[in-house]
């Protein structure tokens, strides 16, 4: 199960993520698109050492290697644009929207986003133009994992991961509620009750 950091800057933020990894959290993505190369070097220096190795740079990929960082996340248009030779040794995912670009995607990536899985909790008006589910039956990569993002929360996990998807990541469903703690772990067990 994966995280995606909250788009702004919010109360706590550092202690929250740290509270999250002592939880179990196993990756969390660094999504700020509003951030400076300052700003996002400045976050990640928060960050306890131990728990870099579990981060996923969305942007300012060239901090990755002073931070210790091993994973970058290219957006759809990133990957379009080409990833070039500098990220060889990362582990590399990206997001896609449709089951086409899903199953085109070569062996570089370790996984890939496919969103939205339902009507997004963070992003107004994001809602799924298909059923994600039935695209599903038509994927030919299986060399990449396919993640689960948009919409999902606790009462709709088992139905995502029992209808081809191999994990999940959670946006709005953590960051939106109070005892956001709380509903990772919720989230978290009902993950790890699906696992086979």
């Amino acid at each position: 199960m994966i995280v995606i950091s909250n788009p702004i800057a919010i109360a706590n933020e550092i202690s929250l993520i740290h509270s999250l990894f002592e939880a179990g959290l196993a990756l969390f993505h660094v999504r700020k698109p509003d951030f400076s190369e300052i700003e996002m070097a400045q976050f990640v220096h928060q960050i306890k050492m131990d728990y870099r190795k579990n981060l996923v740079l969305h942007s300012h990929h060239e901090l990755a290697d002073e931070f210790g960082i091993n994973r970058i996340h290219f957006s759809e248009r990133e990957r379009n644009n080409g990833i070039g030779n500098n990220f060889q040794k990362k582990i590399i995912s990206t997001s896609t929207h449709a089951i086409e670009d899903f199953n085109a995607l070569d062996t570089t990536f370790e996984y890939a986003f496919l969103s939205p899985v339902f009507k997004s909790i963070s992003k107004e008006n994001y809602l799924p133009e298909i059923d994600l589910f039935e695209a599903l039956k038509l994927r030919t990569n299986f060399k990449t994992k396919v993640i689960g993002l948009g919409g999902i929360q606790a009462d709709n996990i088992t139905e995502t991961l029992q209808n081809g998807f191999d994990d999940i990541a959670l946006l709005g469903t953590i960051w939106n509620n109070e005892n956001l703690l709380k509903q990772f772990e919720i989230c978290q067990k009902i993950v790890l009750t699906c696992s086979p």
